[in-house]
């Protein structure tokens, strides 16, 4: 890529990425799809365009940071003049997961399958994480003691202040909501997905569950969240197998088995499906079996 200053730290164990960040000056990085193992993070500083990810694509302007999580599709589609700053790191270097307690981005940065991937920098926020970037790329030009626990201390800043971010952008229901009923229909369906993903798959268990007509709950749901209710069951799905397949190391079948699905090849192919790998090399590149050869404790 033309004019990109990468700084890069690799897992010893195997060679692979486990911390990096760099500067690009153009799209030529993300003009494809892009379905990494590793968790990325892109501050575009300057220009505007279009980022599409997973169903949906997204308009963005300077200071915006998007956010996406291992495997989760996304690429450019189109921009203008960009330039800006990447942050990438591995599920090894740093679990999100275990450290949920501590920064909270979980279910707001990543995996939040209910708003868009990104969140608008202001001004003083921007300065602090350039300078954040800043440390990181010097620690990682001089390594020395404690530089793991110290680039994780930077890192954990980092993604608190896109976490509180994020959280006071939450946007309000759309404009286009009229009947006062409508929002609060979306946040007893959120409720109702949360609470039985597990057991009911279809779109017409939940419009059965409301009360409501499935035509009239798929138009509510397509205008305030842009996917239908089949992506977003489906994605809340996904999100709790790659939990289980990260973090445990239950039997595919079992964990099959504790989404609803008494097919384990059933359950596999509809993994594959919606994030083009399968759960064992999802397990392998990002989850439980990468445990032993941890950079961190």
């Amino acid at each position: 890529m033309a004019n990109q200053t990468a700084f890069t730290l690799v897992n010893p164990q195997n060679g692979n990425l486990a911390f990096k960040t760099f500067s690009f000056e153009d799209d030529s990085y993300f003009d494809h799809i892009q379905r990494n193992n590793y968790y990325s993070l892109i501050w575009f500083t300057k220009g505007c365009g279009k980022v599409k990810a997973d169903f949906s694509e997204h308009d963005f302007n300077s200071n915006t940071l998007f956010t996406f999580s291992p495997y989760q599709p996304f690429m450019l589609v189109n921009s203008e003049s960009i330039s800006g700053i990447a942050l990438q790191f591995h599920p090894d270097f740093f679990c999100i997961h275990k450290h949920q307690s501590e920064i909270a981005c979980n279910g707001v940065l990543f995996n939040n399958i209910y708003n868009p991937p990104f969140v608008i920098l202001d001004e003083k926020s921007a300065l602090t994480i350039e300078m954040l970037i800043t440390q990181m790329k010097t620690e990682m030009q001089n390594p020395a003691l404690a530089q793991y626990e110290l680039l994780i201390s930077y890192l954990k800043i980092f993604l608190i202040i896109a976490s509180r971010l994020k959280t006071e952008q939450e946007p309000a229901p759309s404009k286009s909501i009229t009947n006062y009923k409508e929002p609060f229909i979306l946040q007893s369906l959120k409720n109702a997905i949360e609470k039985d993903f597990k057991t009911k798959h279809s779109a017409s268990d939940y419009a059965k569950t409301l009360n409501i007509s499935p035509n009239a709950l798929a138009k509510i749901t397509k205008t305030h969240f842009n996917k239908t209710l089949t992506e977003l069951i489906s994605e809340r799905i996904i999100i709790e197998a790659k939990r289980e397949l990260y973090l445990t190391g239950k039997p595919i079948k079992q964990i099959a088995y504790e989404l609803g699905y008494d097919d384990e090849y059933y359950f596999s192919r509809f993994f594959k499906t919606n994030t083009d790998i399968s759960p064992q090399i999802y397990r392998k590149t990002v989850g439980f079996d990468r445990l032993s050869g941890l950079l961190t404790t």
